[in-house]
């Protein structure tokens, strides 16, 4: 019985690092499709929620057989736990893609804003904040995993700029508004990405340390910025 659940431990890991890649491929596309107004490109993005949506499921009903059959304690429990809510923030972060994916479709036909934002600069920390997450998963790094939850301030504070800049522009009479709010939901989706990737970082140092730190995200920052700090 043992040896059935290490089994299907590592088939579990590996179906969610597959997810994670896929989501992210998606989160980079639907940002092309933004960059480059290609709407072909974000059509595709939309087309592929229903598989992301189909593997979620299937994830979640294993680790639901896998409490039922093993009831596995420790680390082994705080794995499927953790599993369980990282698929699920994965799934949330497909359902972004496709949103950034509409917007993008919408932009393709519009003018081009008449102000630069920091689009592209969010979408590069919101995808290396996902792939740091892979890394950390794979390598069971809870330090990489809090210098992604480190990361998100920086990720919100770009989102902040933006919106007080498309709020400066719309006062002033910009000429493409609908371009600009375009770009404000996509800066919005990317800010809800870096949390949901802030989330699976959390939950993969409750995976390995069993430590939970949802509520105490400045001391994780802390750690990562002063690595030599004593804990408080």
């Amino acid at each position: 019985m043992a040896l059935i659940f290490l089994r299907e431990i590592e088939t579990l890991n590996e179906r969610v690092l597959r997810l994670s890649i896929d989501v992210e491929d998606r989160l980079r596309k639907a940002l092309l499709a933004v960059a480059t107004r290609d709407a072909a490109l974000a059509q595709t993005v939309m087309d592929g929620d229903t598989e992301i949506d189909q593997r979620e499921v299937q994830i979640e009903e294993e680790c639901l057989k896998l409490l039922a059959l093993h009831q596995p304690v420790a680390s082994d429990l705080r794995f499927v736990i953790a599993t369980l809510k990282v698929n699920n923030d994965l799934e949330r972060i497909g359902d972004l893609a496709v949103n950034i994916a509409d917007r993008a479709r919408l932009l393709a036909s519009g003018p081009l804003p008449s102000v630069g934002l920091p689009i592209d600069r969010m979408g590069t920390l919101a995808i290396a904040m996902l792939r740091k997450t892979f890394q950390a998963f794979m390598e069971h790094d809870s330090r990489l995993a809090a210098e992604v939850v480190a990361s998100d301030d920086e990720l919100d504070d770009l989102n902040r700029k933006l919106i007080a800049t498309v709020v400066d522009r719309l006062r002033a009479g910009d000429p493409a508004p609908d371009v600009l709010l375009l770009l404000l939901g996509v800066s919005r989706e990317l800010e809800r990405v870096g949390d949901h990737a802030s989330n699976i970082a959390e939950d993969l140092i409750y995976m390995f340390k069993g430590e939970i730190v949802r509520h105490h995200k400045s001391d994780v920052v802390r750690s990562v910025q002063n690595p030599d700090a004593p804990a408080t």
